[in-house]
């Protein structure tokens, strides 16, 4: 079981805690956790997930610069630990709008609120956001007003919400709507690493499928895929059943009222991009000439919308002065990168970002060549081939209003020179 969290701001500065426990876990424990989280032994991507100190096992993660860490004097399952974690910055994000140190401050009780709530006696207790908004409305500005000058909340609900009396946790029951409707986002982001000819090294995709319901009843629905053999990783919402999908790869569940996260999955082994980036760095005379050429490599169908180039300049550049011939060119001397906007491709020419970096004196060539990254966004299309094959509802005699939605965005995109 659980003891405490404590959330840390991304300067180690604990911006709150939560005890669950009568024992109390002294705050020092975050001192010792951030010594050791900025060893030399780890930089701040490969802090284990799990450490242990000499009085407890510390479970974390980071979400957006915030660290959430978790202490248990006893051994329990670590995954149990931080799912949790994972759950309670999902929450936060959902009800802050996202998750960083200011609006983790200017709404302090909120927060502490829905911590209370999440967990009981140190276990998982109610952690359905759809639930937890009926028990703790979202902030307002009349709540962070109030919760700012006064430190009360105006959120807390005197009403039981409809699930806690429901034979499910997730859904109550008696739900009606006037307009029976539920709409399906397939989000899909791919990560993908290639070199400098645009040939892909490394490729896969993170999805997730978001659906917003609002149906009256009990109902029963379910999804099919055409071809649900390439989803690896699945994670499922708690109202999938498991054992229908093992058995007939088919969704079935019964939906929360309102907007969830259904299910996220990875497609492995692509072996194509839609984009294409090719970039050539020449030298001579202690200049590096730069010329990036872009394109579409295989057409998803769909355009390729807010396409956008990230060069970043090694230490040893003096000045930067490039131009393009489609889109704009920006450049940030605090953080020493150029962003090269292209938007959508025309289909007239093709984009090219030229121009020079100024070496310093006595180079010849960059010691350390830089890594470009993209962004780009498509609606309409998935990457990884991944197809809704039909949606059916039983156990209720309406028809539903139903939609599906798709959009692709590149994660971590990387074209090396």
């Amino acid at each position: 079981m659980l003891q405490c969290i404590f959330i840390l701001s991304d300067s180690g500065e604990v911006m709150l805690e939560k005890q669950w426990m009568g024992k109390r876990v002294d705050r020092s424990i975050c001192t010792w956790f951030w010594t050791q989280a900025r060893s030399s032994n780890y930089d701040e991507h490969s802090v284990p997930s799990v450490l242990a100190s000499p009085t407890y096992y510390l479970m974390n993660i980071v979400r957006d610069g915030i660290t959430f860490l978790a202490c248990t004097e006893s051994e329990m399952p670590p995954l149990l630990g931080i799912e949790f974690l994972c759950r309670v910055a999902d929450v936060l994000a959902d009800y802050l709008g996202g998750i960083n140190e200011d609006l983790i401050k200017d709404n302090f009780v909120i927060v502490y609120e829905v911590l209370d709530e999440m967990m009981d006696g140190g276990f998982p207790s109610t952690t359905e956001p759809n639930v937890l908004k009926e028990l703790i409305a979202p902030p307002n500005l009349v709540s962070r007003v109030l919760s700012v000058v006064t430190g009360a909340s105006s959120s807390l609900n005197n009403t039981l919400p409809l699930a806690m009396g429901s034979k499910v946790p997730w859904r109550g029951d008696g739900i009606k709507h006037s307009n029976n409707e539920i709409y399906f986002d397939l989000v899909e982001e791919m990560d993908a690493v290639l070199n400098r000819d645009g040939f892909l090294i490394k490729g896969e995709v993170y999805g997730e499928i978001h659906a917003n319901c609002r149906l009256s009843g009990m109902p029963e629905v379910s999804l099919s895929f055409s071809n649900p053999a390439i989803l690896n990783d699945i994670s499922f919402h708690p109202c999938v059943r498991y054992k229908v999908w093992e058995s007939n790869r088919v969704l079935s569940f019964l939906p929360p009222d309102g907007a969830f996260k259904l299910t996220s999955y990875r497609v492995k082994g692509l072996k194509s991009t839609p984009v294409y980036v090719r970039p050539q760095l020449t030298f001579s005379e202690g200049i590096c000439h730069v010329n990036v050429m872009l394109g579409i490599r295989n057409d998803p169908g769909k355009p390729v919308d807010s396409i956008v180039v990230q060069l970043p300049w090694p230490s040893t550049i003096t000045s930067v002065d490039l131009t393009a011939n489609h889109g704009t060119v920006t450049q940030n001397h605090g953080t020493k990168v150029s962003t090269w906007s292209v938007g959508r491709i025309p289909r007239d020419k093709s984009p090219c970002l030229t121009g020079t970096l100024k070496l310093q004196p006595g180079l010849t060539k960059l010691p350390h060549y830089p890594t470009l990254l993209v962004g780009f966004k498509i609606m309409g299309a998935t990457l990884s081939g991944l197809k809704v094959d039909k949606m059916d509802l039983q156990g209720e005699s309406y028809r539903p209003h139903k939609g599906f939605r798709a959009v692709t965005r590149a994660g971590n995109y990387e074209i090396r020179t």
